[in-house]
């Protein structure tokens, strides 16, 4: 976040809150001259601080969320957002009685792809959407090495399902049913995680409109087969294919031909600049942007507070499907 928001027209970083040291000496020279402390408080309290943007381990965002709001502050968190529905009740007393605005960081939603894809669809290109297909895939040792929690503290099902969810939820609104399996990959059971991490689920929206999104957090990747992140829609009247951290977005025009848009090199240097491909930073400065614009407009923003508790409401059925084998409706 402090890197994407160099290329931001509409926010800067002034103030970071973290309780690693070493974390807080890499982010003062990421922003130089920015107020760093390890006392969350104590930056809710600056007067310059407009907005908090939390990227910290999912079991804190519930509390840390509900601070920054009744301390005034609009959030921008990533997702998860919350670990369970039953989270959010204190969240939303938090938001009413602050008015402060909170965004969910769901950054797949403003990849370049995505935003094309998002494009077409609201332009009608699409017609109505008959199915859709939305799946994340992504090797995780990294993470489980990086982020010790990662095993104990979340659920892959709100970590990384999360992704695919909230697409199917973008394009087919409210979900009635879902019905969903899970298992234990190798790299899960080696990282005795708490929950399993190869995941397959079929969804109803309350429109009759079907969809299916996947997960797996321990697959051997094919890199140049399949992207991580995949959405596919099947309109009645054309589909379109949304890819991450490919730069990709294929459509059909309006004679039928397949028409493949690359961005991979015209937009490269903004989405992936200083690291590796794949590392966010276009999405979140795109996100926080976004944001921005509507906390200065007026405009209502998404996904806002309610669409991200209607979406973890969904994820918490996931998780009760796999565990009772049956489907389940969000609560």
């Amino acid at each position: 976040m402090l890197v994407a928001l160099r290329s931001s027209g509409l926010c800067r970083a002034v103030a970071g809150c973290d309780l690693n040291p070493a974390k807080r000496e890499a982010a003062s020279e990421a922003a130089p001259g920015i107020f760093l402390t390890a006392d969350y408080e104590e930056m809710l309290a600056r007067p310059d601080v407009e907005a908090v943007a939390i990227y910290t381990p999912d079991h804190l965002h519930a509390a840390q969320i509900e601070k920054a709001l009744l301390a005034g502050k609009h959030v921008l968190a990533t997702k998860p957002l919350i670990r369970s529905a039953e989270e959010g009740q204190k969240l939303l007393a938090a938001q009413e009685s602050s008015k402060a605005r909170l965004q969910v960081a769901q950054s797949t939603r403003f990849g370049e792809s995505f935003q094309r894809q998002r494009e077409e669809f609201e332009q009608g290109a699409l017609g109505e959407i008959e199915l859709l297909d939305a799946y994340y895939i992504h090797r995780t040792d990294w993470l489980y090495e990086k982020s010790a929690w990662v095993a104990k503290e979340t659920d892959w099902v709100h970590l990384g399902l999360s992704h695919p969810v909230d697409l199917a939820r973008w394009y087919l609104g409210p979900i009635r049913q879902v019905h969903a399996y899970g298992a234990k990959t190798e790299l899960a059971k080696h990282y005795h995680s708490a929950s399993p991490d190869a995941l397959c689920v079929n969804l109803l929206a309350e429109s009759g409109r079907i969809a299916r999104v996947m997960g797996n957090f321990g697959v051997h990747e094919l890199g140049r087969a399949r992207s991580h992140i995949e959405c596919f829609l099947m309109g009645s009247k054309s589909s379109s294919l949304a890819r991450y951290p490919d730069l990709r977005f294929t459509r059909l025009d309006r004679s039928g031909t397949e028409i493949d848009e690359d961005y991979d090199h015209t937009m490269a240097g903004y989405y992936y600049r200083h690291e590796l491909k794949g590392m966010h930073y276009g999405e979140f400065c795109n996100c926080a942007d976004y944001f921005a614009s509507k906390i200065r407009s007026g405009e209502p923003n998404s996904p806002d507070l309610n669409e991200g508790l209607e979406t973890v409401k969904v994820l918490d059925a996931i998780v009760r499907s796999i565990e009772s084998g049956r489907p389940e409706s969000p609560a």
